[in-house]
């Protein structure tokens, strides 16, 4: 427990300044803002992998819950790179879109218990005791707000049910 939240502390603090550095964070949308943050560059080449980045850059306005490098060097061994093969597309799409809300949803308009529909069809389970939680992963970086939505920065890759 105390290795987690020394992670989710540490992620935190090394994210809060190069997200926003340049204070054009409004301007920016959420692909540019991941683009311009290398804690973000596995999540980006998952998303061109799947063809998504002209989504993520259309008018939204979307909610993610972004996995840091970290959060996809935590999944078991050889697991990013089978993802990023061309045959494994469908399985990829599936697996970012669970992470993505349409509309843009505030820090503050979560609730604990809460139930988000995702883009993929799922849902998330919200939890905000002891921090805010998506499917289990910790919220290290909340309300990151883009020209087209917001980015929630996550300590976990969720998966979809």
């Amino acid at each position: 427990m105390l290795r987690r939240t020394y992670l989710a502390l540490t992620t935190a603090a090394i994210m809060a300044g190069p997200a926003l550095a340049d204070g054009h964070g409004d301007k920016m949308d959420i692909v540019d803002i991941a683009a311009g943050n290398e804690n973000f560059s596995t999540l980006v080449a998952a998303l061109k992998a799947a063809d998504l980045v002209e989504t993520l850059k259309g008018d939204g306005p979307f909610t993610v819950f972004a996995p840091t490098n970290a959060a996809f060097a935590a999944l078991p061994e050889g697991t990013v790179e089978d993802l990023l093969k061309p045959e494994n597309k469908d399985t990829l799409t599936a697996i970012l879109t669970y992470h993505v809300v349409p509309g843009k949803v505030m820090s503050g308009d979560l609730s604990d218990g809460m139930m988000a529909e995702t883009v993929q069809g799922g849902k998330v389970t919200i939890g905000t005791g002891g921090g805010v939680t998506v499917d289990g992963a910790n919220v290290v970086q909340a309300d990151i707000e883009a020209s087209n939505g917001v980015i929630h920065v996550i300590d976990g890759v969720i998966m979809p049910k």
